[in-house]
């Protein structure tokens, strides 16, 4: 496995991200799935000829598994849903009764780096908008075109390109955090000769997912036919207000063949592939024995199952069903990823977190995976050192808009063991992530400051942020 092409802590910051995406915004992220659906799968039926049956199916970076439901109930393929965060594929299980769909896949924690899954053992691998978080991105062609069989489809689709026309000045967010001459540039179709990647991409560059956005039409074109011997593509070039619908209309006009392509080069958008992987396609049937198709993410060796529904190997490794998930990571990444309660981090969705509390915690809240508690301007916590070598502290949380209702930025200070640690400015309100390298002990005292403070006329309480979780990591 290429450990260069995503490093841990990025491993680290998804599994944390797609908790809150899937977790924190239940009935904003039901609203995102079904419009994400509607869209792949008008790709798909544009290409179905081309794909030809998809049993068994791979779809990676699923997320809470929502396009695998659409591929299971509406285009009656079966197979699975691999993404990092085991709890996201959970919460998705919720989406199956809410949206009447009887069938389901089978859920799979795991690595595009690392799949579970025997050579040859896939009809289609599917991929929806999580290439780009790979500094490497050939290294994921390489893991799909493994598990494929021959003549099987990868899909991908909502991949960036990279625009030209653009001086890349900074990282804008979405929408909801934008400032009001951020949201008119964008109404006139002028933000994105800005910005320097995807409008949007501030939300996870700040989470600590590191995007590759480096990728034009023709790399894409050049790594697609350099591991697959045919493809058809499909290219979305943004109209966001005049600004970009003349050029893009400019650009087609001088296009020979009249289509996007000169468009996308200059306008960037992204990029929707279907493509085949040498050799003959041999029809595969689905017994319901999945795990006839896994292999060990240790040792690469064959995994049978239990009557406990535990999947195993000789050499020891076990994945049990946990909530109807399968977690297939490594035993190396499981440890780091899901470590379970610790002494070095205070996940408040985990109980037992309130003993390494000190004061200014207000009373648990949220759903779900998703819990946090409001502090007022201070508050304390402690960690214990667990693991060797030099330790990074990482705070996450959440900013309401009230707290830069005042005309000031939110302002924030952390001090570990009595000494000052770091002091960030925040002018935003949404996700924010505090990181700072801190000396060697073996016990820490967390000191949490921000400023200003905010009331509510039906509360009594006196606000600035609320938190969800506090934890050590290495420093990568």
């Amino acid at each position: 496995m290429n450990d260069q092409a995503q490093a841990l802590s990025v491993k680290r910051a998804q599994v944390e991200f797609h908790n809150f995406a899937s977790l924190g915004e239940p009935e904003r992220a039901m609203r995102v799935y079904a419009e994400e659906n509607q869209r792949r799968g008008a790709v798909l039926r544009n290409h179905l000829a081309f794909i030809g049956p998809m049993t068994p199916f791979l779809e990676i970076g699923s997320n809470a598994g929502h396009t695998s439901y659409m591929l299971e109930n509406e285009f009656g393929a079966d197979g699975f849903a691999l993404d990092i965060s085991a709890d996201s594929l959970r919460h998705g299980i919720a989406l199956q009764e809410q949206w009447g769909m009887p069938r389901a896949m089978v859920r799979v924690a795991g690595d595009a780096l690392n799949l579970p899954f025997r050579d040859g053992s896939l009809s289609a691998v599917l991929a929806f908008q999580m290439l780009s978080q790979f500094m490497d991105i050939e290294s994921v062609f390489l893991e799909v075109k493994r598990v494929l069989a021959p003549g099987g489809v990868f899909i991908f689709a909502e991949e960036p390109l990279r625009r030209r026309l653009s001086l890349r000045l900074y990282r804008c967010p979405y929408w909801e955090t934008m400032k009001p001459w951020e949201r008119k540039l964008y109404e006139w179709g002028l933000l994105g000769y800005f910005v320097r990647d995807v409008i949007g991409a501030h939300q996870e560059e700040s989470f600590g997912i590191r995007q590759n956005h480096t990728m034009e039409l023709r790399h894409w074109h050049d790594l697609i036919t350099k591991h697959f011997v045919a493809q058809e593509y499909e290219i979305f070039v943004p109209e966001r207000g005049p600004g970009e619908s003349i050029v893009k209309r400019i650009a087609r006009r001088f296009d020979p063949q009249r289509s996007d392509w000169r468009a996308a080069r200059l306008l960037g958008g992204t990029l929707a592939a279907v493509c085949r992987k040498a050799g003959e396609r041999v029809p595969q049937t689905w017994t319901g024995r999945f795990e006839t198709l896994l292999r060990c993410p240790d040792c690469n060796g064959s995994l049978d199952r239990d009557h406990d529904d535990t999947v195993f190997c000789k050499c020891g490794y076990k994945a049990p069903n946990e909530g109807g998930v399968y977690n297939l990571l490594r035993s190396v990444d499981k440890k780091e990823l899901y470590p379970g309660d610790v002494g070095d981090a205070i996940d408040f969705s985990l109980p037992g977190h309130e003993s390494k509390l000190l004061n200014g915690w207000y009373d648990l809240e949220g759903i779900f995976g998703n819990k946090y508690r409001w502090i007022g301007a201070s508050a304390s916590a402690k960690l214990t050192r667990v693991r060797p070598g030099p330790q990074r502290l990482r705070v996450r949380g959440h900013a309401h808009e009230n707290a830069l209702a005042q005309g000031e930025p939110l302002k924030a200070e952390i001090a570990v063991n009595g000494v000052r640690a770091g002091q960030w400015t925040l002018d935003r309100p949404g996700l924010f992530i505090l990181e700072a390298d801190i000396p060697d002990a073996d016990e820490y005292r967390i000191d949490l400051s921000f400023s200003p403070v905010w009331k509510v006329a039906t509360d009594e309480r006196a606000f600035t942020v609320n938190l969800s979780m506090l934890k050590l990591t290495p420093r990568d």
